[in-house]
């Protein structure tokens, strides 16, 4: 059985606030790491610049989350693989293991296409993981629009590596501990976070949705999970920095507890 697990925290848990208040975070509430998402803050995508975070405030960079959202469709320009070779660079330069990515939107009709393959080849040319991860369809009302491709859904594709994200899964429905019993062995990194099953892409504290993120963390710990646990959550509507750090604790704090070895 692994060592204890780490918990890292995700830059972006700190939104509005900067890549460099991620890390000042992180190391004075006391987590073990930090998931940079690559953002339109220019220091997230600086290598240099994240290095020296990680030294000054000496907690590693664990994964590096690439920039595949919308909000970043322009960060590292519009190619969508050179933007993952980039990551890649990037996470064997810092010392991360992991690279985060989201599947293609479907209008990405060339790189979807070729997407599965192509993340198989990244993993066996760069030596590290690019975990795949769930996402979710789209609703408005009673519509439903799929938006990525070839699926929001991990468990349809050959993927050799996935992130579970308990938001992701319960927009879209899903339960976040019968996908990591059928992903097994494939899956390789987690956003720790929760979700009401809202239409709307939550991000809660962990044990304030839906999700059974309690019993989701007592199944990887007992597994032979060697992954990062990323608190990736929310913050943005906090009143103070006081409430934000209440919620980033306690999330810290039920990871710990609920993924103990």
């Amino acid at each position: 059985m692994p060592d204890q697990l780490r918990v890292a925290l995700s830059t972006s848990s700190v939104y509005p606030g900067s890549t460099a208040s991620g890390f000042e975070t992180a190391a004075r509430l006391g987590y073990d790491g930090v998931e940079v998402m690559v953002s339109i803050d220019d220091v997230s995508g600086d290598v240099e610049a994240v290095k020296s975070l990680s030294e000054f405030h000496e907690v590693p960079i664990v994964s590096v989350h690439a920039p595949c959202l919308l909000l970043t469709q322009r960060v590292w320009g519009t190619e969508p693989w050179g933007k993952l070779h980039r990551s890649a660079e990037m996470a064997l330069e810092v010392g991360a293991e992991t690279v985060v990515v989201h599947p293609p939107f479907r209008w990405q009709r060339e790189y979807a296409r070729g997407f599965v393959d192509g993340i198989a080849d990244l993993e066996h040319q760069y030596g590290i993981t690019f975990a795949v991860e769930n996402m979710y369809p789209w609703r408005t009302g009673r519509r439903e629009f799929q938006a990525y491709a070839p699926g929001w859904d991990p468990l349809q594709e050959s993927y050799a590596h996935v992130t579970v994200d308990l938001s992701h899964s319960a927009t879209a429905g899903e339960d976040a501990l019968q996908m990591a019993k059928a992903l097994g062995g494939r899956l390789a990194h987690i956003h720790l976070t929760d979700g009401s099953g809202s239409p709307r892409d939550e991000h809660l504290v962990p044990g304030h949705g839906e999700q059974p993120a309690q019993a989701f963390l007592e199944h990887v710990a007992a597994s032979d999970y060697t992954g990062e646990i990323v608190v990736e959550i929310n913050t943005r509507k906090a009143v103070d920095q006081e409430t934000r750090e209440a919620d980033l604790l306690e999330s810290l704090a039920f990871a710990r507890l609920h993924a103990s070895r």
